[in-house]
């Protein structure tokens, strides 16, 4: 009997991707992670058309779907883990070249299970649908050989276009969907007031977690130094077992990963990760960086620099590398001088300095800068990334707008002020390298998630600074993942007035409500001379005031006029007076659709 026999009933079409996924764990694994993450699709597929209580994302995409705050909130840190576990390797099935070992086939098809275990469980509306909590998953009852010879990820690729094309064919349930989801919510309630006593393998779960992400992050973790290296040298004469280590090409630790393997706080290991960073140092005259991770929270800790701070992953090879350097070759940012031909005004000035010493003195890594519109933001900015890049804080800046016209002015003003930091405009140039990237948020997002062989196209320490141009909460609720993803400092620009930002806003740039890192106001730029007060222009328009009169209407739009049925009594009109005009056009109606 298959695993996901418990699907077979209410979901035919998820229980057959599941099946075949099951099917070819050992023959072809290839395959196998391949309709895992189809199932996976088809689920969450499910559950945004019959689940109300989720909200629909910014588009259709799995990715984006996942990353949605409701979706994330049903789920759970357990599960979301697994998905991605599902999701991950399914992409490497399809992208990458290289071949797909067992051990991933395994691991997909085991979370998959307790996915779909969790999703019956919540979901069924009858009981023969309800999955017993004794069933587990057990390789011993997976096929070995399979009568289909294994596919290759071109004919994978092939197949997953055909499928998309036939999933945008189904049919919406109309009428019936309605009552579909009242029996679905109903279900729902009931299902989640029982005790959820299914052991879902949270243990191994993390482990394969890790695992994917190091190799995300392009760690192969094929050398028998990588995992469970001994160091001798620990307190009282004692040796110990570094979970993993990073190493350079040099042979020297670039990062000691210390895993919780409970549920703890992922800083729960912190002081005996130092004491293995402080083992390897002394062995090879390089400090590691440290990272902790319980694998699902992680932290980094660079002690020489910063106290621990969360971060989404963990770094590349020469994003670390970077990591290390800087300690020896970073400059303070109070001796390096501002470009006059970049800004010269002295807010502008003031702004700049404000930030530094946010980013050097306080250990900061975030800043708010208000500045009316204007006064000159973007060539502020600017001027900031030539120091921070000057005095080697930054190599690497990502420069965020939320339309294409925005982000087209900023490359030309970068292009202009500082053309050696070869901006790109990843709309139009994605596979461009540079020092700085435009981009908007939708184009970025997908950008997260692409991949070259297995490996991501931006590390989460690509990016050593991101700007915001016209931040505002908006954009953190629809893509709060970017900000989450990159282990960056952040800047913020916005013309919006202190009074008129909303609290969550500061706090997102760990502010107290109204107070800037710095602020130029608007009122401050007319007293200074550099902008002028507005001036509100009255346009009355003509038929607001006078109303509509037959006769002066074209002839076009008389016969529109004569085809509309004014009463009940088929009787015609000669004039809409203008009170009646302003009555239709500004009432609550028109007013909320505007």
């Amino acid at each position: 009997m298959s695993h996901f026999s418990f699907l077979r009933a209410e979901w035919p079409e998820i229980f057959t991707a599941a099946a075949k996924a099951e099917l070819a764990v050992h023959p072809d694994p290839r395959t196998a992670c391949f309709y895992a993450r189809r199932t996976l699709e088809l689920a969450v597929e499910w559950l945004y058309t019959h689940d109300t209580t989720l909200k629909p994302p910014y588009q259709d995409s799995l990715s984006a779907r996942l990353y949605e705050p409701t979706f994330v909130k049903l789920t759970g840190q357990d599960l979301q883990a697994k998905i991605k576990i599902v999701k991950e390797l399914g992409n490497r099935a399809v992208h990458g070249t290289k071949p797909i070992p067992r051990t991933d086939s395994f691991a997909a098809v085991r979370e998959l299970f307790h996915f779909t275990y969790w999703f019956a469980r919540t979901y069924a509306r009858t009981a023969a649908s309800r999955p017993p909590a004794q069933i587990f998953f057990s390789d011993e009852r997976l096929p070995k050989t399979s009568p289909v010879p294994p596919q290759t990820a071109a004919q994978l690729t092939k197949l997953a276009e055909e499928l998309a094309a036939r999933d945008a064919k189904l049919l919406e349930l109309g009428e019936e969907l309605k009552q579909v989801r009242a029996e679905v919510a109903q279900a729902k309630l009931q299902n989640q007031a029982q005790p959820d006593e299914h052991d879902y393998s949270e243990a191994e779960t993390r482990d394969t977690f890790i695992d994917l992400m190091l190799h995300e992050a392009g760690w192969p973790l094929d050398k028998p130094q990588d995992r469970e290296f001994p160091v001798a040298g620990m307190p009282e004469g004692k040796g110990g077992f570094v979970d993993y280590v990073l190493w350079g090409d040099n042979g020297k630790p670039l990062a000691v990963v210390e895993a919780k393997r409970t549920r703890k706080d992922s800083a729960a290991g912190q002081q005996q990760a130092k004491l293995y960073a402080d083992c390897l140092e002394k062995q090879y005259g390089q400090r590691p960086l440290i990272f902790l991770t319980n694998g699902y929270e992680h932290q980094l800790w660079d002690d020489q620099c910063y106290p621990p701070r969360c971060v989404q992953g963990f770094y590349k090879k020469d994003e670390l590398e970077l990591a290390i350097e800087r300690r020896r070759t970073r400059r303070q940012l109070s001796a390096v001088e501002i470009d006059n031909a970049i800004v010269e005004r002295h807010y502008q000035h003031r702004a700049i300095r404000r930030v530094c010493e946010t980013f050097e003195q306080k250990h900061g890594r975030r800043a708010l800068v208000e500045m009316a519109t204007g006064a000159g933001k973007t060539r502020t900015v600017i001027a900031l990334i030539d120091v921070l890049m000057r005095a080697n804080w930054v190599k690497r800046v990502l420069f965020l707008a939320d339309r294409v016209a925005l982000v087209n002015q900023a490359v030309k003003a970068f292009k202009v002020h500082l053309p050696s930091a070869a901006p790109v405009n990843l709309v139009t140039e994605r596979g461009t390298e540079g020092r700085v990237y435009v981009s908007t948020y939708q184009t970025l997002m997908g950008l997260i998630e692409a991949k070259f062989d297995g490996q991501r196209r931006f590390g989460s320490g690509h990016f050593d600074l991101i700007v915001i141009d016209e931040t505002h909460r908006s954009v953190y609720q629809k893509y709060g993942a970017i900000f989450g993803y990159f282990d960056a400092m952040l800047v913020g620009l916005t013309a919006t007035p202190r009074q008129e930002t909303d609290h969550d806003t500061f706090g997102l740039f760990n502010l107290e409500k109204g107070v800037a890192t710095d602020a130029y106001t608007l009122e401050e730029a007319v007293k200074d001379g550099h902008l002028v007060p507005a001036k509100s222009v009255s346009v009355p328009l003509k038929f607001q005031r006078e109303g509509i009169q037959y006769d002066d209407l074209s002839e076009v739009e008389k016969l529109q006029w004569d085809e509309i049925e004014w009463d009940e009594e088929g009787n015609n009109r000669d004039r809409v007076d203008a009170e009646e005009v302003n009555r239709w056009l500004f009432n609550k109606d028109t007013v909320d659709k505007v």
